[in-house]
């Protein structure tokens, strides 16, 4: 599909876009909404019109579940013999070009790292806070990053007794409600295991933020009554609010009103020594995914080199 009205329009919020739009059923109109606020984690009043449809034009699969064979660690399986610094915060980098030195402190202590060249992979809701200080300042990504945002989501993982939900229907990869506070529940199919995912993105993660876990999963289970008519026998969860996360400020990113090119001009290499990456940074129509993110690594280190 490709809305070449929309692309050639003069930009506007996708609140604005969806409110000019006529003859629109209100089912549809909903279930656009749901997939900026859910899909995309975004605020409808703040993103860009033109580039959710350019995204969603990039993404003929849009809204389908990928995930690597044998999991998630077969990424981090990966990375084992290289020589990584963990529990190591840098919060400041020093830069010109052909040399670059990061600070920080790894368990109360301090460190400097030299290089001649480094990728910056920070992720764009803590490059925004300034956590991490460059001197001199990026004054080259300043519009960039204005234009650019880091949408909220609230996760919940619940671990129950029996997949009740295979009852009502056992090959459905995700249940929706778009009025409760996790509005979004992801089953883990192709897997057959008694997990839910429980998701809030955009304006519902923001009303969830600062919440005790406690309340996430009483306000979990009323959304899931208000699907199913009950709640199922919980054994475990886990919640993570990606937005109070300090190593993170953010679940992914979208682009502001008027924001075109925002990701090309945060991506472009700084004196041949700063390289930037991470899904912020994708402009292959994958930001926003592990898929992205990853392209935008192999990028930067074809760059570097």
């Amino acid at each position: 599909m490709r809305n070449t009205a929309a692309l050639k329009a003069k930009d506007a919020s996708f609140a604005t876009f969806l409110a000019r739009k006529r003859g629109l059923s209100r089912r549809t109109r909903s279930f656009a909404r749901m997939m900026v606020e859910g899909f995309d984690a975004a605020d409808p009043a703040r993103a860009s019109a033109r580039a959710i449809v350019e995204e969603w034009c990039a993404s003929p699969q849009l809204g389908a579940q990928f995930r690597p064979l044998g999991g998630y660690s077969a990424l981090l399986d990966s990375l084992a013999g290289g020589d990584l610094r963990l529990q190591s915060v840098v919060r400041e980098i020093r830069w010109e070009r052909g040399s670059v030195e990061a600070r920080g402190e790894c368990l109360g202590t301090q460190f400097r790292y030299r290089a001649r060249k480094a990728i910056v992979s920070l992720p764009l809701g803590v490059l925004q806070s300034g956590a991490v200080r460059f001197i001199p300042d990026l004054k080259e990504k300043r519009q960039a990053l204005k234009r650019l945002a880091a949408g909220p989501v609230v996760k919940i993982a619940l671990r129950f007794r029996a997949a009740f939900w295979e009852e009502q229907d056992p090959e459905v990869a995700f249940f929706h409600s778009p009025a409760a506070a996790f509005p979004t529940f992801w089953t883990p199919l192709p897997m057959r295991a008694p997990f839910l995912i429980g998701w809030a993105g955009g304006p519902k993660a923001v009303r969830l933020a600062g919440l005790k876990r406690d309340e996430l999963v009483r306000r979990a289970l009323h959304s899931l009554r208000s699907i199913f008519g009950r709640q199922g026998e919980l054994v475990a969860i886990h919640a993570h609010d990606w937005q109070a996360d300090p190593y993170a400020r953010g679940a992914y990113s979208y682009v502001t009103v008027g924001g075109e090119g925002a990701r090309e001009a945060l991506q472009a290499p700084l004196g041949d020594t700063l390289y930037f990456a991470g899904e912020a940074t994708d402009t292959q129509g994958e930001a926003g995914t592990v898929a992205g993110a990853l392209q935008s690594g192999l990028l930067a280190a074809r760059q570097l080199i």
